[in-house]
């Protein structure tokens, strides 16, 4: 039987300033470049935290309208060739996504924040790699780190967010719908 660890999901203060260096195609490529392994692992094909998940570079501090796509149609791609840890769903009830941790990860966290409550954003940091700036977030984040930054629905609940990770290599989010009249499942 898996191994599930809760983790604390977070109600953020709306500071979207917390990644505050974007990060551009040529800071991505040169990253990899020279970041050996570890950036490979954390940000290769098929991660959730690859900047190239969608078919195009997007920076993953920026909110992306995951929701709102076809899960079949986004990753189709990278799921025939077998190079994707990310899987979402949608029943009556609930949203879910799954993706596969970076092996190297040290910590996970989850929190929701934004305007009107709207982003969840799945950050961590990666073993051994300490920073020496108070908030790594704010500076060359890539470097220390991994965000992935995810606009809810509008019928998302939000304040019902569950996050698990399961055997130490897969996180698991769980998003509850309201109904249709606004009120929780």
């Amino acid at each position: 039987m898996p191994s599930r660890r809760a983790i604390e999901v977070r109600a953020g203060d709306g500071n979207s300033q917390k990644w505050r260096v974007s990060l551009s195609e040529d800071a991505f490529d040169s990253f990899v470049a020279h970041g050996g392994d570890a950036a490979r692992k954390v940000f290769g094909e098929g991660s959730l935290f690859s900047p190239l998940l969608f078919g195009k570079f997007f920076d993953p501090g920026d909110a992306f309208p995951l929701w709102e796509f076809e899960a079949d149609a986004l990753l189709a791609g990278l799921r025939n060739a077998s190079k994707t840890g990310v899987d979402w769903s949608e029943t009556d009830s609930e949203y879910v996504l799954k993706a596969e941790l970076p092996v190297g990860v040290r910590r996970c966290d989850a929190e929701v924040c934004g305007l009107s409550t709207k982003v969840i954003e799945i950050s961590g940091m990666w073993k051994g790699k300490e920073s020496e700036a108070r908030d790594w977030k704010m500076g060359r984040w890539w470097e220390n780190g991994f965000v992935r930054r995810l606009e809810l629905p509008a019928d998302a609940n939000w304040k019902k967010v569950e996050a698990y990770i399961v055997d130490d290599i897969l996180l698991e989010i769980k998003i509850p719908k309201n109904s249709p009249d606004g009120n929780p499942h």
